[in-house]
């Protein structure tokens, strides 16, 4: 059984401690990667993403994009939603079926 992780800012993972979730809240971006980076090598097959960790992360996201696991999903922070995992979705279904069925654009 593959584990599940959350990475961001404190405030906004720490709930995930109450339903069991490993949670991480690197300081900077040098341990945010060193952190994404370990989570893919112990196998982590889903990995939870707050959208500024993600904006700040999305070229070593982009290293997985193409692999089956770990599935790296952004979350709204404690500073709300910027649109920018509903983004990550479209894109996803867009490679995934050739075409935007989500908004309807071609």
């Amino acid at each position: 059984m593959y584990k599940i992780a959350v990475l961001g800012d404190k405030n906004s993972i720490q709930g995930f401690l109450a339903i069991g979730l490993s949670v991480f809240s690197p300081n900077g971006y040098e341990e945010a990667k060193d952190i994404l980076h370990d989570l893919v090598e112990q196998e982590y097959g889903i990995i939870y993403i707050t959208e500024e960790f993600q904006e700040m992360l999305q070229k070593e996201i982009d290293e997985y994009a193409d692999s089956y696991l770990p599935a790296i999903i952004p979350i709204p922070g404690v500073k709300g939603n910027t649109g920018k995992g509903m983004l990550n979705v479209k894109k996803s279904v867009e490679r995934a079926v050739g075409s935007d069925i989500i908004f309807g654009n071609d």
